[in-house]
């Protein structure tokens, strides 16, 4: 499995987003993507109550640990990289966290 190369919106080199959790489709700490990243976790945001509470609503709870998959569950101010198109719902509604463009 080969990521594609790693810009940010400015052309720039990725910066990381988190690792505490580790974050990202390679759970490298970055929003890197690939051809097998359907869901393109490619925006780094500052995890909030709210979007927890919307993406939840949206049948993607991200705040209950599942240890099986090493997932510890999201905590407000968590840094995550989300889906593209689940960050545009969670605006739409209002909900939309914080993007970070630049670490």
């Amino acid at each position: 499995m080969q990521m594609d190369e790693s810009v940010n919106v400015f052309g720039e080199p990725l910066e990381p987003c988190g690792m505490d959790p580790a974050t990202g489709f390679f759970r490298d700490g970055c929003c890197n993507t690939s051809e097998i990243d359907h869901g393109c976790h490619t925006v780094c945001v500052a995890v909030t109550d709210e979007f927890l509470n919307f993406t939840r609503s949206q049948g993607n709870d991200l705040s209950t640990p599942v240890p099986a998959f090493g997932f510890p569950g999201l905590k407000p101010g968590d840094s995550w990289c989300l889906c593209a198109s689940r960050w545009l719902e969670a605006h739409e509604e209002g909900k939309a966290p914080r993007v970070f463009l630049r670490r």
